[in-house]
């Protein structure tokens, strides 16, 4: 497809083509049963000194809307002098990775009876007073065009399921979920025996659990939580517009910054399979694997165009919007913690007193961060012991970096398929994260 772009100007069209399911059982009532499909587009123009945006669902109007873009802006004889402009996309290619595994050829009643085969294992447990259970899928074709001569097409697939749980007996209350996430609808079959091991250990969890005395103690998260921690934590710390003005944040991302221990590597990579992939960003800029720590060190950031500018960077392959209906932003794809070279075995057998967290309501922050579990055990004299409620765990990003002490060799990948990232108004934005188990010492727990 060609469009004819103003000179003196730079100007990118986004194209959309989306298909997506959703549907949502409270309890035994059908709250939601919906598939919606549609192609849209987001136009934008850059005159060296603003931006300009447009969209619509109207693919027959894009040029009309490039050239109404262009009545508002001002010629630009040196933009190609811009450090900006010298990062805009020139590629051409195109990575079309689930023709013939499409979810829009999977029938509705199909997804329909695979909420309805979950009920089982919630409608009878009586200490689970509320259930929601809710299916999602997406299939989003894209193409990308730019008066840089850039042409791409590359497509984006995620499907699975939640199972949100809440619990009580007397006075005691729990909250959990169970989420399975993939990339096509085969893949999201064979959840029985991880469902019905889930719902056991709540039980055991909701009845026996005592509240945490107060205190500092050595923390090990399991896969998911280290992959919420690294996310929430540290993830939203290395995307760069967050600097742009910022001259303390600078400072405190300096490179070259010794902030872990040497097996303490952090990644940052498009590429990865699973709810992150994003072989081009929505500037049209390639996937790329970005080390943000490197045995210990602090080794990158995350960027679109103009952050990279800013800061004298290379892009990253970063930039990313929810839909069609927004700018591109900074934000992450998939985020890990890589593997490290103990056992789980050995992080536990070397903890005297401490908590292992298994299970994550939420997490957040910043400079600072918390985190909610959901399922946490105490660890006494390097065993785990009696399951132990937890409110909190709370502490600052970089000295909990520092006092990380283990990481384990079992990294697992995870999303929240039914959920997403959130940034300045764009939520959910579909991503992937996870690690292995790892060991923090000197963590504030409420």
């Amino acid at each position: 497809m060609k469009y004819v772009f103003p000179k003196g100007m730079y100007v990118d069209v986004r194209i959309e083509h989306t298909f997506s399911t959703e549907i949502t059982y409270t309890m035994k009532d059908l709250d939601e049963c919906k598939e919606r499909q549609y192609s849209a587009a987001f136009i934008r123009l850059f005159d060296g000194g603003r931006w300009y945006y447009a969209c619509t669902s109207d693919l027959e109007a894009i040029q009309s809307e490039v050239d109404a873009l262009e009545k508002l802006a001002d010629k630009n004889e040196n933009l190609e002098e811009m450090e900006i402009f010298k990062r805009f996309s020139k590629e051409k290619g195109k990575k079309l990775e689930f023709t013939g595994k499409e979810v829009f050829n999977i029938p509705l009643q199909e997804k329909i009876d695979l909420l309805l085969s979950l009920m089982p294992f919630v409608e009878n447990n009586a200490y689970i007073k509320l259930f929601r259970l809710t299916y999602l899928d997406e299939n989003k074709v894209k193409e990308f065009y730019n008066s840089n001569g850039a042409e791409l097409q590359w497509d984006f697939q995620r499907t699975g399921f939640s199972v949100n749980l809440k619990m009580s007996e007397g006075e005691r209350q729990a909250q959990e979920s169970f989420h399975y996430g993939e990339t096509t609808f085969d893949q999201i079959k064979g959840y029985e025996e991880k469902l019905t091991a889930l719902i056991a250990e709540c039980e055991k969890c909701l009845l026996e659990s005592e509240a945490v005395e107060p205190g500092v103690y050595t923390v090990v998260t399991a896969p998911a939580v280290t992959g919420v921690f690294v996310h929430e934590c540290f993830g939203h710390k290395s995307e760069s517009d967050l600097m742009i003005g910022d001259e303390a944040t600078r400072k405190e991302w300096a490179l070259g910054k010794v902030i872990g221990p040497e097996d303490l590597t952090i990644v940052e990579a498009g590429l990865e399979p699973g709810n992150g992939y994003t072989p081009y960003d929505d500037e049209g800029n390639h996937a790329t694997e970005t080390y943000l720590i490197k045995n210990g060190v602090l080794t990158g950031r995350l960027h679109n165009a103009a952050s990279a500018a800013d800061l004298g960077e290379e892009v990253t392959g970063n930039a990313r919007a929810m839909n069609f209906e927004f700018e591109p932003i900074v934000r992450m794809t998939t985020t890990y913690i890589d593997n490290g070279g103990k056992t789980f075995e050995q992080l536990i057998s070397g903890t005297e007193k401490g908590i292992y967290v298994k299970g994550i309501v939420h997490g957040s922050g910043m400079s600072t961060f918390t985190l909610a579990p959901s399922r946490a055990y105490y660890i006494k004299d390097g065993e785990i012991g009696a399951p132990v409620r937890v409110s909190v765990i709370s502490g600052n990003v970089f000295e909990a970096l520092s006092n990380v002490d283990g990481i384990a060799n079992d990294r697992k990948m995870d999303a929240f398929v039914t959920g997403g990232c959130g940034k300045m108004d764009q939520y959910p934005l579909s991503v992937g994260f996870g690690g292995p188990h790892i060991r923090i010492r000197n963590m504030q727990v409420q």
